[in-house]
Parts: C-alpha cells; sequence; structure tokens
C-alpha cells in the first residue's frame, strides 16, 4: 500500500509499506479516504513538534470505510463510513481517572507518536473509531477531528450563551472554533493578518473582524465588548506576543484558552491576572467530543463545505504541502485522496 511519511525533519515522501494485518478480535481495519493537512503535519515535516518521533506515517485527521471487523466488534461494521479517534490511553493515570485522557501520562497520538491515516490501510481499536452518517462527504467526515479541537477550546473555555469570544486566529482551528462558539450562542469577534480568511470567516457567522497589523487588540476588543473585554479568549495562534494580548483582552472573570504552543517565554503581567481574576489554561486534543460533533455533521443545518478549498491526491502530497506553506492566503484546509 502507499503511506505519506516524514521520514526525518525536513524529507516527506510516498512510500510503499506492506498492508496491515487482519484485524484482531477488538479491531478494525480501514480503508482510507481522506487525509486533512493540520498545522501540526507541517511542524513534524520541519522538526518543529516537540512530540513527534520519527520516521512517521502522519495523518490525524482521517475518514475511511471499514473493510473487515474482529469477531468481538459490534459498533461498525464492513462498509460503514467512519472517522478516526486519533489517541491512544492508559485509563489508569490521574488525568485518565480524572477524564482527561487527551494527556494522559502515556498517551500516544496517531500521527504523531503512531503511524497515522495517512495511508491506504489502517487496522486500528474497535473504540477509535466512530460511525458517521454515510451520506457525509469523504472530505466533510475528515473535517470531523479538527471540529473536536474547537468543541473542546470552547468547553474548556467555559462558553456560554450570551458571552462575548475573541478567536485570535482564523486560520482551519480558529474558524472551527468560531463555528463551535456560535453553536453555543456565544458572539465571536475573530482576527488575522490575511484578509480572505478574514472575509470567509464573516461569510461563517463572525460577528466582528479585527486585522492586528491595521488595529490594535486591545483597544479595538474594548471598543467591541463597550469596555468589557472579552470574557473568552481563544488563542489559536501561538506565540508570545498573542498570548500577551490574550491576557490584556480578556474581561474581568474571563477565560482564556491557548491552543498553540511556542519555546519562547512570554512576557505576561501578573497583576493583570490576579486584578481581573483570569482563568488560563490549555487546550490539547480533546475529551469525549467525537459523538457531540458527529451529531452535528449528521445535522443538516450543520454545513462546512466550504472550509475545503483544496484537495490532491496522494502522490502529489508534496505539491499540497507546498502550497499550503507558499500561498496561505489563498488556502483554508487542504485535503489528500488517499482513495477514492
Amino acid at each position: 500500500m502507499k503511506a505519506i511519511q516524514v521520514s526525518e525533519p525536513g524529507k516527506l515522501q510516498v512510500i510503499e509499506k506492506d498492508d496491515p494485518p487482519a484485524p484482531g478480535a477488538n479491531e478494525i481495519k480501514v480503508k482510507m479516504k481522506r487525509m486533512g493537512i493540520c498545522g501540526s503535519d507541517i511542524h513534524i515535516l520541519h522538526g518543529e513538534n516537540p512530540f513527534a518521533t520519527y520516521p512517521r506515517i502522519i495523518g490525524h485527521e482521517a475518514a475511511g470505510e471499514v473493510v473487515e471487523a474482529g469477531t468481538n466488534t459490534a459498533g461498525v461494521g464492513r462498509g460503514d463510513k467512519v472517522v478516526l479517534e486519533p489517541i491512544r490511553y492508559c485509563g489508569q493515570c490521574y488525568p485518565c481517572r480524572k477524564g482527561r485522557p487527551n494527556v494522559c501520562e502515556s498517551l500516544q497520538v496517531y500521527g504523531v507518536h503512531l503511524d497515522g491515516g495517512g495511508r491506504e490501510y489502517i487496522t486500528v481499536e474497535e473504540s477509535v473509531v466512530h460511525k458517521v452518517n454515510p451520506e457525509l462527504d469523504w472530505s466533510d467526515a475528515a473535517l470531523i477531528e479538527p471540529f473536536t479541537i474547537g468543541a473542546q477550546a470552547v468547553y474548556r473555555g467555559q462558553v456560554q450563551k450570551g458571552d462575548l469570544v475573541f478567536i485570535m486566529g482564523a486560520g482551519p482551528i480558529g474558524l472551527c472554533c468560531l463555528k463551535m462558539a456560535k453553536e453555543a450562542g456565544a458572539a465571536a469577534a475573530i482576527s488575522d493578518f490575511n484578509e480572505k480568511r478574514l472575509a470567509f470567516a464573516a461569510e461563517w457567522g463572525a460577528d466582528f473582524l479585527l486585522n492586528p497589523q491595521k488595529q490594535d487588540v486591545e483597544d479595538t476588543i474594548t471598543a467591541w465588548s463597550e469596555g468589557m473585554g472579552a470574557n473568552v479568549v481563544i488563542d489559536a495562534v501561538g506565540t508570545t506576543k498573542t498570548l500577551e494580548q490574550a491576557v490584556q483582552a480578556a474581561s474581568a472573570a474571563g477565560r482564556v484558552v491557548l491552543l498553540g504552543f511556542h519555546p519562547e517565554p512570554s512576557s505576561i503581567t501578573q497583576a493583570l491576572i490576579t486584578k481581573k481574576e483570569l482563568s488560563i489554561c490549555g487546550s490539547r486534543l480533546q475529551t469525549y467530543r467525537f459523538p457531540g460533533v458527529i451529531d452535528l455533521f449528521n445535522s443538516p443545518t450543520f454545513d462546512v463545505k466550504d472550509l475545503v478549498s483544496h484537495e490532491f491526491p496522494l502522490a502529489n502530497a508534496a505539491e499540497a504541502f507546498s502550497l499550503i506553506e507558499n500561498n496561505p492566503e489563498n488556502i483554508r484546509k487542504v485535503m489528500l485522496k488517499i482513495s477514492e
């Protein structure tokens, strides 16, 4: 079978690899159809993901069709359309016992620590596949995983109806956060340097747009919120500057949710955090968000089609990565067609 592998930082190839074995009693064999390219895949390619190991078949935003099911499986069967929940955890450590397996002490992520869905076939435990509406487009189905990231950020920020939410970054994950914040009944502002992305965010329901190259972030959010500040700030950029701006733009009793990470430390005034009694938290992967997001995707009123701007066959994976890196103003989400 063919697979997309980063053998070492800077080296991406489509390789030939043996098909996975037949599934065990509790396993499912899936013919992969689509893989979304995520920012973390770019980081893995450049050796900038601190969690990745090499060589690695990438791909954690993945959808496919069940071709064989183990004898002890019951939830899915041959021919079912499924998405991959790309995490494996122990179930015994402190985070797992607290219902937060996304930060399990022994966490393994498909496409990062384990070979992922960027290959023609994969055999995995039944517990990490979820059946979706057979009418869903393959690329739409592969969007479910990034939307669970948005759902997790909204959950971590305790977004409620009537909240004012400021999302920093209108890339694919920022847009997923926008959609999920709107589903929660919040009003949402979003920022980006890219005017095309901002225009798309407006089409997707953003209530307010902000370009940090043209407007002061704190002053503009203060004006939008009539002096209060944003009740929830979701930083989907992950730079030292955006963390500082997030703390400044948050309202008293506000929540700041961090999705990205940067090796350099930020300079944050402790007095501002204490004065406003801010809650600052990280958001990594997701905890049990797949069922709720799948329900949304199965709903005829939840339309995400326009998020996918480009599709490439697996053989042209290098071209797809190049487009994302060299022409970001004209792309949103890029999908690889693993098979037809």
